[in-house]
C-alpha cells in the first residue's frame, strides 16, 4: 500500500463528505402535530433512538437510493450512519435501492442531540414544566445551553470533531457518506466552514435541513480548507414525485 501523505509531506484525509438527513420520521410528524396543537408533550411511539421512518420517509429513502444509483462504482466510498432507527433505515433503504455494496458503519457520535429532561416536550411544554430552564435556554442561546441530562450543541461539536479525525485516519483519499440528523448537519457546517457562534445561529434561525436532503463538502487532495459545494438539495425527491418535508426545530436560537 502507498503512503497516506501528500506531495508536501502532510498527511491526507478524506476528500469529500456527503451529508444526508434521515427521511421523515414518525417523531417528526408527531412533533409538528404537537406544536401546531399547542400541546406540551410529543406523542412519540418509542424512545428517540427507536423511532422509525414514516411512510413518506420510506419513500424519500427510496428516492435517495435512485439518486445514489447514479454514482459511479469507483466513486463510492465508505458509508457511516447514526445508529438511531430513522437514520439507519434511511441508509439501508437508500443503499439497497442504489445498488451499493458497502457495509454501513454505525457510530453513536452521529446520533441526534440528547435533550435530557426536555425530551418529548414542545417549547410550550418546556415553558410550562421547566420555566427556569426555558429562561436559561433563552439566556445562553442554543449553542451553549445544556439541558439537565442532555447536551449542548457545543457538546455535539466535540464528538463530531473526534469522528472527523477518525474518518481522516480510516478513509484517506475517499469521499465518505454520512446519514445523520438536522442539527448535526448544521454543526458540520460550523466545523468545516469555521463559522462563529453568531454565524451558525443566524443560519439555524433561517434555514431548515430538509428530510432526505443532500449536502456535500469537498477538499481535493484531502488537505486544506473545505468547500461547501451544495447544501440541502432535495431535487431527487421532487423528480420522483415524493413529498419534500420540512420539520424544523425551535427557531429561537440566539442568546437574549
Amino acid at each position: 500500500m502507498g503512503s497516506n501523505g501528500s506531495a508536501d509531506g502532510s498527511r491526507t484525509g478524506i476528500t469529500g463528505l456527503v451529508l444526508i438527513r434521515h427521511g421523515e420520521s414518525e417523531g417528526n410528524v408527531a412533533a409538528t402535530q404537537a406544536r401546531e396543537a399547542g400541546a406540551h408533550v410529543i406523542n412519540v411511539p418509542a424512545r428517540d433512538a427507536d423511532v422509525g421512518l414514516s411512510g413518506t420517509g420510506r419513500e424519500q429513502a427510496l428516492a435517495l437510493g435512485r439518486l445514489l444509483a447514479g454514482v459511479p462504482e469507483a466513486s463510492r466510498g465508505a458509508v457511516w450512519s447514526s445508529p438511531y432507527a430513522r437514520a439507519r433505515q434511511t441508509a439501508e433503504l437508500a443503499l439497497q435501492t442504489g445498488g451499493w455494496r458497502q457495509q454501513i458503519g454505525l457510530d453513536e457520535r452521529l446520533r441526534d442531540r440528547e435533550l435530557g429532561i426536555l425530551d418529548m416536550l414542545t417549547s410550550a411544554g418546556v415553558e410550562a414544566r421547566f420555566p427556569e430552564e426555558a429562561q436559561r435556554r433563552r439566556w445562553l442561546g442554543k449553542f451553549y445551553y445544556r439541558p439537565p441530562g442532555g447536551e449542548s450543541w457545543a457538546d455535539v461539536v466535540l464528538r463530531l470533531r473526534s469522528l472527523l479525525a477518525e474518518l481522516d485516519r480510516e478513509h484517506p483519499g475517499e469521499e465518505v457518506l454520512l446519514v445523520c440528523h438536522d442539527a448535526l448537519i448544521m454543526l458540520f457546517r460550523y466545523i468545516l466552514q469555521q463559522l462563529t457562534e453568531s454565524e451558525l445561529l443566524d443560519l439555524a434561525a433561517t434555514t431548515s435541513v430538509l428530510n432526505a436532503s443532500v449536502s456535500r463538502f469537498v477538499r481535493p487532495g484531502g488537505t486544506g480548507s473545505w468547500e461547501l459545494e451544495s447544501f440541502n438539495l432535495a431535487d431527487h425527491l421532487t423528480a420522483h414525485g415524493v413529498p419534500v418535508t420540512e420539520h424544523a426545530g425551535d427557531a429561537s436560537v440566539h442568546p437574549r
